[in-house]
């Protein structure tokens, strides 16, 4: 056996180790997904009604702060709030970007490791190898392209939300903020 024979083996010896780990990784990125886009269906429905709950509680914690600290301050106090508030929506968008990019990653890596065996098995005449390579091969495709989809669909509409609630919210601070200097 050749030095180029030997690295191909260990090649393949590491992509059989990787499947696994690569297609539990598609599995729990689906679940994630699934849970991501239920509570994406909530807050969509309850948009839909009217019911604004993260603005809601966030109108009434920056009231909250102006009542607790009129006066000096006050202004960096509810700016402080606004960016946070900020920071951790887009956090929460940050992970549905990354499903957007893992998920065809973990998909690719998922057909090509089993397209190996299935090539193996048609050299060998091994049929019943290659067809069911092919189909875990496959599968991870979709899997990959499907989890990417919906999470880039989720992240574009929460993305449009996270503007509107932070444009809203900037106007209600000045709000408060022009009704505590008034009380002053």
């Amino acid at each position: 056996m050749t030095a180029v024979d030997q690295l191909r083996e260990l090649f393949h010896s590491i992509a059989g180790l990787l499947v696994w780990p690569v297609l539990l990784g598609l599995l729990g990125l689906g679940a994630a997904m699934l849970a991501a886009l239920g509570a994406f269906l909530r807050e969509a429905w309850d948009r839909r009604a009217g019911r604004l709950r993260p603005l809601e509680r966030a109108r009434a914690a920056l009231e909250q702060i102006a009542a607790a600290h009129a006066g000096e301050g006050l202004d960096l106090r509810l700016e402080e709030h606004l960016q946070n508030t900020e920071r951790e929506r887009w956090r929460a968008l940050g992970r549905l970007r990354l499903a957007v990019r893992v998920g065809p990653s973990l998909g690719l890596m998922g057909t090509l490791i089993p397209m190996a065996d299935a090539l193996q098995g048609l050299a060998e005449g091994n049929l019943p190898a290659l067809a069911s390579n092919m189909v875990t091969a496959f599968a991870a495709t979709v899997i990959g392209l499907s989890i990417s989809v919906a999470a880039y669909l989720v992240a574009a509409a929460r993305e449009s939300w996270v503007r509107a609630d932070s444009q809203a919210l900037a106007f209600h601070a000045e709000r408060v903020l022009r009704q505590a200097g008034g009380k002053a």
